[in-house]
């Protein structure tokens, strides 16, 4: 145990089939694997790290996700390099996923940041960052 890492995330979602799929594969192909299964719940894990997907219970589902209100605004993952970011933009984009700022793709944090930024499900916007 490395003292201070995140041991877990776990994120409330509105429709958990929808985000075992989107999530399963990205996380997968970062190298994450598959961790716990339950009805309402499904986690991947990385090293010492695994992020958990429940379903959001029918009473809360008044007020949908939105990353501006106060709470989680993203999470970004470290990829292995640009050639991994690209690959991510292609393989997001085949499955009809939106790219995030295409105007400044790949360089919206600045020219020394190179990433991906694309929605889930929810419209939690996601990094993808290369080092």
């Amino acid at each position: 145990m490395s003292k201070g890492l995140i041991h877990h995330i776990e994120l409330n979602v509105s429709n958990l089939k929808n985000s075992i799929i989107f999530w399963g594969w990205f996380l997968e192909e970062l190298g994450y694997e598959p961790y716990q299964t339950w009805e309402s719940g499904r986690s991947w894990k990385l090293g010492e790290t695994y992020i958990v997907f429940v379903q959001t219970e029918e009473q809360f589902m008044d007020i949908p996700y939105h990353r501006r209100r106060a709470g989680l605004n993203h999470l970004a993952f470290h990829a292995s390099s640009r050639q991994q970011v690209d690959d991510m933009t292609e393989k997001l984009k085949s499955i009809g996923v939106k790219i995030l700022y295409t105007d400044t793709h790949p360089f919206e944090g600045g020219d020394k940041h190179y990433a991906v930024y694309f929605e889930d499900p929810d419209r939690m916007k996601v990094e993808l960052v290369a080092p």
